[in-house]
Order: structure tokens, then sequence, then C-alpha cells
């Protein structure tokens, strides 16, 4: 004899509520879903669209005010330098929020960071940016001397400026997240024999970016 099971209509109602509740939340699920993945694939597709040359930056002044050793490895030095920064996008503006500069001369840092204040720099923008290197009994290579003493029978003095920073690019109101850069640039200037501050790169120098 089979057995026969009954269910009653306050069962059959209870199990039809669970299945409705699955159902909503997979549907609620699939629609966060979907709209996440449109606003990223958006965002993507703009980025490409517009997606940003990385800033030039050229040397267009530098002038070395001391350069003078006080010890056999300490140096004091007082650099004025100019930089063009340009902003090459047509739809892109720049934050730059952390600019931080030194000089150095053959791999030798010859000056402490120097900070510039942040900045915003709008579409296809221009700036001039300057700032002064001052160092007090900076440490240097014993062979410091020799090199300068080297560079002065030849008549030239190369020095290297580094910038190394942090910017956000801005389309519209959507603002990136924060993006490292590099700029390095080579001032090369006369150099008597007897040298006689200050010196001067006397012309600018195209400087290279890296992010």
């Amino acid at each position: 004899m089979s057995q026969i099971s009954e269910k009653s209509p306050k069962h059959c109602a209870e199990k039809k509520t669970i299945n409705l509740k699955k159902y909503f939340k997979k549907k609620g699920f699939f629609y966060f879903s979907t709209l996440f993945f449109s606003l990223l694939s958006l965002i993507c597709l703009l980025w490409f669209i517009l997606h940003p040359t990385k800033p030039q930056f050229s040397l267009k002044q530098a002038d070395v005010n001391q350069l003078n050793l006080s010890g056999p490895s300490l140096l004091n030095s007082s650099i004025e330098i100019t930089l063009l920064s340009i902003n090459p996008n047509k739809k892109v503006g720049i934050y730059f929020d952390e600019f931080l500069l030194y000089a150095s001369y053959k791999g030798q840092k010859i000056t402490p960071d120097t900070s510039i204040s942040a900045f915003y720099q709008g579409h296809e923008e221009i700036n001039l940016l300057s700032a002064s290197l001052v160092g007090n009994q900076q440490p240097v290579a014993p062979s410091f001397a020799y090199e300068v003493q080297h560079d002065q029978h030849t008549g030239k003095l190369a020095l290297s400026f580094k910038v190394m920073g942090r910017l956000r690019w801005k389309v519209g109101t959507w603002v990136s997240g924060r993006y490292r850069f590099v700029v390095n640039c080579i001032a090369i200037m006369p150099f008597g024999r007897i040298p006689s501050p200050p010196l001067s790169s006397g012309q600018g120098s195209q400087c290279s970016t890296t992010m």
C-alpha cells in the first residue's frame, strides 16, 4: 500500500515566499553587477579615448651661485633653476600633488630635496616653475674636487636635475588615482679655468619624463 503525503496550503505558501526571496536576491545582484560593470566599461572607454599624454618639461635656466667645498667631502651649494611645465592634453587636466627636485653632479647628490607647492595644470596650459636648491655641508665623495678640476680643464660643467612626484589626471569631474612620475634634466654650463660663480646654463634643454 503506497504512502500518501499531503501538504497543507500553509506549507505551500511558505515555500513560495522563500522562492520569491531568492528570486529578488538574484535579480538585485544581477542588476548591481550589470550597473558596476557598465560604469567600469564607461570609465575604461573614456580612458582609452582620452588617453592622457604625460606632461612635458624643459629646463629654461640654471644658475649656480655657489659651489664650494668647505672640507674634504662637504659641499656648500646654491643653485637657481626655472622649469617650463606643459600639459599637452586638450581634454585632460593634471593635479601635481607632490613635486620634489634636487641637483646632482656625476651621480652625486649636491643639494637636498626641495619641494614645490601642489598645483593644478589645465588643458594645454604652460607654467613656469622656479626653485632655489641650497645645500649646506652636503656630503660628497672624496673624488668630487678632482672631477670639478677635470671639468675646469675641459671648459664645461654638466649638472643633472631630477624631479620626483605624484600626479592625478582629471577628465570632466572624474579624477584618477595618483601616479608616480620622474623627470630628468641636464644643464651644460661654460666652466673656465678660474671658477667665478654665478655660472649659467645659458640656454634651455629638453627633459625626459617617465611614469
